[in-house]
């Protein structure tokens, strides 16, 4: 069994985007501008959009986190969106999801220029997704992409199945996996929650990929020998013995399945690391795109 390591993956390509932010700048350039707009104060978005921020930072990257109160207004949110939109010193930001209850996450992602949506979930970005034309890809999508590229992990020909059917993992990486470029080319099943006896699937699967934010939901029983296992979950359980009272799982059991596995991810540290390496690579695009063509 062999252990993908996003935490280190992500830090390679965090090094590699510094070496071109440093190119740029030493011919008089200024560096990627990222912004992260964050709604209320709920703990995990925080730590996240902190996160993001301190990441592009160490890649040389300016960034800010725009902070607003919970009770801000739908529409007060899609004036900032626009103002960003016009800002040609911001190269790309990102609305940190979820947002209140009272706000229409769709109309906010919709509202996001698709030159400057660096989150990839805007419909035309998902769009050239589809048509394998230049645009963001999500994500957390790219950064499994770019693991199993890195790892070299064959995929032409393979069954896989992705368990999970969210516009946000699932069902781009779905799509990915399947076109006609490095790490694609294999057969792929889709699965969600609706699906009936999964397990006939996933023993059947090459390569397994679980997106349902279910702790532990894949067991070894449910996987043949030698499968390769990508875990996109994240889930919080009770642990007494931790600081904070819980610990965090994938939707894979870890221990047994890995048993089983050629590659597998843990979780903490495999994929999550690549959501935020990836989105600064979509920065550097966005970089490059809008701010270097029109100074050439």
């Amino acid at each position: 069994m062999k252990l993908i390591d996003g935490k280190k993956t992500a830090q390679d390509i965090s090094n590699e985007l510094k070496q071109e932010v440093d190119k740029y700048t030493a011919q008089g350039h200024r560096p990627p501008h990222l912004v992260a707009v964050l709604v209320g104060n709920d703990p995990a978005s925080t730590y996240y959009v902190r996160s993001k921020e301190k990441k592009a930072k160490k890649a040389g990257y300016t960034s800010e986190v725009i902070y607003l109160d919970e009770k801000t207004s739908e529409q007060e949110l899609l004036q900032l969106v626009n103002q960003l939109n016009n800002d040609t010193a911001i190269d790309g930001f990102i609305v940190q999801l979820p947002l209140p209850k009272h706000i229409d996450e769709h109309k906010i992602l919709m509202a996001i220029a698709p030159e400057k949506d660096i989150d990839g979930f805007h419909p035309e970005n998902i769009g050239r997704m589809v048509a394998q034309l230049p645009g963001f890809l999500p994500a957390t999508p790219y950064g499994i992409l770019e693991l199993i590229n890195r790892y070299q992990i064959p995929t032409e020909g393979k069954k896989a199945v992705v368990i999970g059917r969210s516009l946000i993992v699932g069902r781009p990486l779905s799509i990915l996996l399947s076109q006609k470029r490095p790490g694609g080319n294999a057969s792929v099943c889709v699965a969600h929650s609706r699906t009936k006896n999964i397990s006939e699937l996933t023993k059947d699967a090459d390569i397994v990929v679980t997106a349902i934010g279910k702790a532990h939901f894949l067991k070894a029983d449910m996987v043949k020998d030698g499968v390769v296992i990508i875990d996109a979950g994240i889930n919080e359980v009770p642990d007494s013995t931790r600081p904070k009272g819980y610990k965090l799982v994938g939707d894979v059991d870890f221990d047994e399945v890995s048993k089983k596995a050629s590659y597998i991810t843990p979780v903490p540290g495999g994929v999550g690391p690549m959501t935020i390496a990836m989105l600064l690579k979509n920065t550097l695009q966005a970089y490059e795109n809008n701010y270097l063509k029109k100074k050439n």
